[in-house]
């Protein structure tokens, strides 16, 4: 049995896809489309809330559910999924954790979890998981630019905030709202069969996306430290040259030890990663609006080895140098 848990301020399209997904599957095994080797019982659903009565949707429509989300009938038959809820900011996500509802469901998840379910969330619902304990010492994603302040708040959880959808034992996440249709995915790849998976990925026209980089804002980077933000600005203004961190540490007058920690509790990430973000904002923009060659691009943001760059670009925008132009020169692109 797959449970859909929606909270109140559930993002109805990202439960809607999930309620999708999972009748797809259940309509092609039925057909005879696609054979697996588990019960296709495995693929009923339901859609509950943590008290049995209708929530709102983040865009304040009423939902209705099948009943109250209840421990008793959890084990190693099934699969619970939590769509995210509303929360763009930290402060909204703060209100989130603290509410009694949110609270009381991480509580079960967890119990549910040491029964042998599987629990899967995305997008700022995997902030309950991590609140509850679940993700402790395990590998996990989050929404991309939630991904500095999760960090911050479960230092012990591995993140992985460039990964579309994480694997870990009894646990799966996944990144923004959309990348909820990739976390049904690899939920009906695990309880039914990966051949099923991708078959239902074609009958929706779901691409594969195995990364959030490309669809990061890499402005987004902008903070509020002070220190951060003149690090930021000092490697803009030096984008043309390798930097290190002691040199960072020094225009900004505090100890490497301190810059990296103020950079980890705002953004998430290393100096080193810092830097490379700020290159990488740079190149794009040039790929955008130059026809400057990928290795003229590269010596421009200080990389003398075009291959080297070519890797971290792909590593942070989540596309090649050549794929980033591309986009960009699309119709699709500018309109």
């Amino acid at each position: 049995m797959i449970t859909h848990l929606a909270l109140e301020g559930v993002a109805e399209s990202s439960l809607g896809v999930g309620i999708d997904v999972v009748g797809s599957a259940s309509r092609l095994v039925d057909g005879g489309l696609v054979s697996t080797p588990k019960r296709s019982s495995a693929l009923r659903q339901r859609v509950v809330s943590v008290d049995g009565r209708p929530v709102r949707s983040g865009a304040g429509r009423q939902i209705a559910v099948d009943g109250a989300l209840s421990l008793r009938p959890l084990g190693p038959a099934d699969v619970v999924v939590m769509p995210g809820i509303f929360a763009a900011t930290e402060r909204s996500i703060a209100r989130a954790l603290a509410r009694a509802d949110v609270a009381r469901c991480g509580e079960i998840l967890a119990r549910g979890a040491a029964r042998g379910a599987l629990v899967a969330a995305s997008c700022s619902a995997t902030f309950v998981l991590a609140a509850a304990g679940l993700l402790d010492g395990q590998p996990a994603t989050t929404t991309w630019w939630l991904a500095p302040e999760f960090a911050r708040r479960f230092p012990s959880v591995v993140l992985e905030s460039d990964r579309m959808v994480v694997e870990a034992d009894h646990v799966l996440t996944a990144g923004s709202a959309f990348a909820h249709a990739d976390l049904m995915l690899a939920v009906i790849a695990r309880i039914a069969s990966s051949s099923l998976a991708q078959l239902v990925a074609r009958y929706l026209v779901i691409d594969d996306r195995p990364s959030q980089s490309r669809y990061m804002v890499l402005e987004h980077l902008r903070v509020s430290d002070p220190a951060v933000q003149a690090v930021e600005k000092f490697a803009s203004d030096h984008v043309d040259r390798q930097i290190s961190v002691e040199e960072l540490a020094r225009a900004v007058a505090v100890s490497p030890r301190t810059l990296a920690r103020r950079i980890h509790a705002t953004l998430g990430m290393t100096p080193h990663e810092l830097v490379q973000r700020v290159r990488v904002r740079h190149a794009a923009n040039l790929l955008e609006t130059t026809h400057a060659s990928v290795e003229e691009v590269a010596a421009r943001v200080g990389y003398a080895d075009a291959a080297a760059f070519r890797r971290v670009f792909r590593r942070y925008a989540g596309e090649s140098p050549r794929g980033r132009r591309a986009r960009a020169a699309s119709p699709d692109a500018r309109a």
